[in-house]
């Protein structure tokens, strides 16, 4: 049993609480099996609306997936708690977002997609459906008659 924090970095203009907002919010991963390696090809996503049962009654995960080479069972679970908004101070640093307690399924990489929220820094102006794909994002704030954007977003995954 292992947490993994997903971190994220991205330079904020204009523009505070990025994050992923809902409970049907998809993280996209590609997960690999942590008995024989083997590494999703395509992406799968985690939301926290999902749940299945754990073998032997002990509770649940968000996801819980036999391993398609060694038949291994093995899950993630989001760890609700630890999701957390990506603020105009943590621009252009690594901050974690959210963490997952892993049984044998550790996610490799993460691919931001739609789904995001912000709000502009000073005008409090709610940007929803932020989608960031192409790991930019930029909109205009009415209230402030400025520019907002999101730029370079990366990723890394750290041990908990």
């Amino acid at each position: 049993l292992q947490r993994i924090g997903l971190q994220l970095r991205a330079t904020l203009e204009n523009i505070t609480r990025l994050r992923a907002d809902g409970e049907d919010f998809r993280w996209y991963l590609k997960l690999k099996c942590g008995n024989c390696g083997e590494v999703s090809e395509k992406w799968q996503y985690l939301r926290l609306m999902d749940s299945a049962p754990l073998k032997g009654g002990r509770g649940s995960a968000t996801m819980v997936q036999k391993c398609k080479l060694c038949s291994r069972e093995n899950s993630i679970d989001i760890l609700s708690q630890t999701i957390k908004p990506y603020n105009a101070e943590d621009s252009e640093k690594f901050k974690t977002i959210v963490e997952f307690e892993c049984r044998g399924l550790e996610p490799v990489d993460f691919q931001p997609q739609a789904g995001f929220a912000a709000e502009g820094a000073e005008s409090g102006t709610p940007f929803n459906d932020i989608n960031l794909l192409e790991k930019d994002w930029n909109d205009y704030d009415e209230k402030t008659k400025e520019s907002v954007g999101i730029y370079e977003v990366t990723h890394k995954f750290v041990k908990c």
